[in-house]
């Protein structure tokens, strides 16, 4: 019991991913709402010049907090960084359970919707709707993850790659990993369905795009056997999949100091590697 509910208090912890201000105000962003459910504007924020001549490639970031909070502002230097890069960088908003009450299906729903839009509006702000990848950090990297893996919930707009940093990517027993105590608490009362069905290891196909995951060996929250049993099943698939583990590196090792440089790093490299972006 003690181990679940540690468990619990890690997955559901909002110290490492919680921002300060909420909603986020950067003063240089386009911000265009992408989803109305009911009284609730989801809304997401645009860095980068538009060229209405050459297309960008583009990247949605999706911020962590158990599902349960946080702020679009957490990847607020990611997306500042690509979009210097030449991309059109943008970091989305969804509701979350601590300020709508929602299940975590009601975030993949977001996440979705929020990958959706950006093809659909693909024209107006100057992306190439065949370069746009997908980005965030524990839960937000399972939204990340969903949206190039999952379908039903919503629309069928996956992304043509995926960047997830300690992505919860792997919610239920498979091949090679399993984990009774985190499995216990992602409940059907919390997650809003059975935690297969939101899996994104259980529904890795051939149309899943490339993807890249940097994930800290030391996480206790989501464990780095996790995210190679994602990388496994990928393998399986045929589809390209490089996990980057980090000695020494626990849960948001990403957000901090050079590991933040680290990270940042790599994910500029794989865009590199996929001719996204120049050297």
């Amino acid at each position: 019991m003690k181990t679940i509910l540690f468990v619990l208090h890690c997955i559901f912890a909002t110290t490492l991913f919680a921002q300060s201000n909420y909603p986020p105000t950067f003063s240089d962003a386009r911000v265009e709402t992408y989803r109305k459910v009911g009284a609730i504007d989801l809304k997401l924020w645009i860095f980068g010049e538009t060229d209405l001549q050459s297309p960008k490639p583009a990247i949605v970031f999706f911020f962590g907090g158990g599902w349960n909070s946080g702020s679009p502002d957490q990847f607020e230097k990611q997306a500042r960084h690509f979009a210097q890069r030449g991309m059109i960088a943008i970091t989305a908003d969804y509701r979350v359970k601590s300020r709508h009450g929602t299940k975590v299906v009601d975030c993949v729903e977001d996440a979705k919707a929020a990958v959706a839009w950006v093809r659909d509006n693909a024209q107006r702000f100057g992306i190439d709707p065949d370069k746009i990848a997908a980005s965030g950090g524990s839960a937000g990297g399972h939204l990340a993850a969903c949206t190039g893996t999952i379908k039903g919930f919503g629309r069928e707009e996956r992304p043509n790659a995926m960047i997830l940093l300690n992505p919860a990517c792997t919610l239920a027993p498979i091949e090679g990993w399993e984990s009774p105590a985190i499995q216990s608490a992602l409940t059907v009362e919390r997650l809003g369905v059975e935690a297969r069905l939101i899996s994104p290891a259980h529904h890795i196909d051939s149309t899943t795009p490339p993807t890249l995951i940097l994930h800290g060996k030391q996480d206790t929250t989501v464990p780095y056997a996790s995210a190679v049993a994602f990388e496994r099943a990928m393998e399986k698939s045929g589809r390209p999949c490089k996990l980057i583990g980090y000695e020494g590196a626990g849960h948001g090792f990403f957000n901090r100091g050079n590991d933040f440089d680290k990270t940042l790093v790599e994910a500029d490299a794989f865009l590199v590697g996929l001719g996204w972006l120049k050297k």
